[in-house]
């Protein structure tokens, strides 16, 4: 890619096509009102749920208190349409794809993003998960062309997202192009716009993005959560950084300042948790990492729509300069569509923040679902259901990811014995580890809707707990390395573990760890097949390339040797249900925790 279709990437899209148009005001602006109104319907961590989510993932709190059935593409469009007016600009946060149903996983979300566009989305953030299968596949996603390795689905050749992704804090490591981008920004002052860019960094996504409505410009920042390399494959994101959220939007901000825009609004995947059982409508969101960011950013960004931590709320928080700022995010999984109303002053091109009015709406399944999107998504499961109906196992009883008092779970033990057995020849792996979070569902006795019958497990089934296509590695660490490993399931250590994540060991790996003792010291009696783990002794350790390049905050796999790389966690997943028919659920005796 040339260094000027790099930055037409980066910048163009954003600025540098509205960039003189910015600098005037419309000729009979004098004549115009005073203010003009914009909607702005908002969704976030969509994750591809295309059909209506199903068990505590497609039920919500209303406004009313109630707990009712939410989510599915055709019920959101459904309420889109509903709520949306000639002013209406359609937004979202981040994690409109990756670690989604086979519906739309199959074909690398590509039924995901078209639907999106369908929905009439103008501009997204992304998220952590749109990174899953690196930087290149999300410039495939965002431009178009067919899979380099799957080909083109049966939809035919992709075709590219039709609205905006944009990355404030998603910049290039190694590049030096800012020459570039100043001729890229069409006539605005260099030097101020150079000296953003030395502050900035080279953009490896449009920061931002210009949407005109009733004739004035709104301003799109897009940023995303900044512990991104820790969540996602390292290999796929090698180039890239990812810094600090507050600092990234203050200079975008600057950015779109300096052509004229003055009406902002972020689009952040990040967020905060709340207090659980409230109202959408309800600011119960517990000061975080989201609220850092809604608080601290430049006092011209007027809205933060939030995501990330897959929670509802609407709040008003203050700007640096005190002033009020919305502040909000709508759940997960197409459940609530976020609506905020502004007027903006025609002749400041900035927005009234006491015009300022948002609302958390739930996605309801009492509405008709929409035809077309109800026909669309139909497709897209007949394309799949051979693929998805196909028995790949039997099970006794339900196989559930719910954690003992341990740390460790029936699915998570199941998956990571299927780890070990996929990877001993070639590998010649002696344990696994798998990460909790990669434990997306349950495996429940009870057949599906597709009628596959009591206890089977069908492809789709294993692939709604299994959906990120990782690959199985197996490197090799001492036995001090290993416990440093272990000791990085908790916090405290200097890896910075949020929280206790306790790694799935496969049966024949068995430890101790205390609650009560120092970070460092937790963990003891390590023992493979009954013997003694020593700290000199060399031991193949297999595990999904997500936590060998030390996801989660498992810093310690980095240091692993002798790296060799097998099946995808899905097939071994898979390969391990066809086992022993049926399965009984493991016991979840392999870590003893005492006080």
């Amino acid at each position: 890619m040339t260094s000027r279709s790099f930055l037409r990437l980066a910048l163009a899209g954003a600025v540098a096509s509205g960039a003189v148009m910015l600098a005037t005001l419309p000729a009979d602006a004098s004549k115009a009102p005073g203010t003009v109104p914009v909607r702005l319907l908002a969704l976030n961590d969509f994750h591809g749920n295309l059909e209506p989510p199903t068990g505590s993932s497609g039920r919500m709190v209303d406004e009313n208190g109630q707990t009712v059935d939410a989510g599915g593409a055709a019920y959101v469009a459904a309420h889109m349409k509903a709520l949306a007016d000639k002013n209406t600009i359609a937004v979202a946060q981040g994690d409109l794809i990756g670690a989604t149903p086979l519906i739309s996983a199959a074909y690398h979300d590509e039924p995901s993003v078209e639907f999106m566009g369908k929905l009439g989305l103008k501009v997204a953030a992304v998220g952590n998960h749109e990174f899953d299968e690196g930087y290149t596949e999300l410039r495939r996603i965002m431009k178009g062309g067919c899979h380099p390795v799957d080909g083109c689905s049966p939809a035919g050749p992709w075709k590219g997202a039709k609205f905006d992704y944009v990355g404030a804090n998603v910049l290039f490591k190694n590049r030096n192009e800012k020459t570039d981008a100043l001729a890229a920004l069409g006539g605005s002052d260099s030097a101020q716009v150079k000296q953003v860019l030395s502050d900035w960094g080279v953009p490896a996504l449009p920061p931002v993005s210009i949407k005109w409505m009733n004739g004035v410009p709104i301003g799109f920042i897009g940023l995303v959560t900044q512990t991104t390399p820790n969540i996602v494959t390292a290999e796929g994101i090698k180039d890239l950084k990812f810094v600090d959220e507050v600092k990234a939007a203050n200079v975008a901000s600057k950015l779109l300042k300096l052509v004229g825009v003055k009406a902002q609004v972020i689009l952040m995947h990040e967020g905060d948790q709340v207090n659980a059982g409230q109202s959408p409508d309800a600011c119960s969101a517990v000061p975080g990492a989201g609220n850092r960011i809604a608080t601290q950013v430049d006092p011209e960004i007027d809205v933060v729509l939030s995501g990330h931590s897959h929670q509802a709320y609407l709040c008003k928080v203050k700007d640096p300069a005190g002033n009020d700022r919305v502040y909000s995010q709508g759940g997960s999984f197409g459940r609530v569509i976020t609506q905020v109303d502004l007027n903006v002053n025609v002749k400041t091109r900035d927005i009234d923040r006491a015009s300022v009015v948002a609302d958390n709406h739930v996605v309801t399944r009492t509405v008709t679902p929409d035809p077309e999107i109800s026909t669309f998504v139909q497709t897209w499961k007949d394309r799949v259901a051979s693929v998805a109906n196909k028995p790949v196992g039997k099970i006794a009883a339900d196989i559930t990811n719910t954690a003992a008092p341990s740390g460790e779970s029936a699915l998570g033990d199941l998956i990571a014995d299927g780890q070990l057995a996929g990877t001993k020849t070639g590998g010649n792996a002696q344990i696994a580890l798998m990460n909790p979070g990669g434990v997306r569902a349950s495996l429940t006795y009870a057949t599906s809707s597709a009628n596959e019958g009591d206890g089977v497990v069908t492809y789709g089934e294993a692939f709604t707990v299994q959906p990120f296509n990782n690959l199985m590695q197996v490197v090799t660490l001492t036995g001090a390395q290993l416990k440093t490993v272990l000791e990085q399931q908790f916090t405290g250590g200097p890896n910075n573990q949020p929280f206790a994540k306790i790694l799935q060991p496969s049966a024949n790996f068995t430890y101790t760890y205390s609650r009560s003792a120092a970070w460092g010291s937790k963990v003891s009696d390590m023992k493979i097949d009954g013997v003694p783990v020593t700290d000199t002794q060399s031991i193949r350790v297999a595990a999904n390339n997500f936590l060998v390049g030390g996801g989660d905050a498992f810093a310690g796999f980095k240091d692993g040797t002798d790296l060799w790389s097998g099946p995808l966690d899905i097939d071994a997943f898979v390969e391990q249900l066809g086992k022993d028919n049926p399965i009984a659920p493991p016991a979840t005796t392999r870590i003893t925790a005492v006080n």
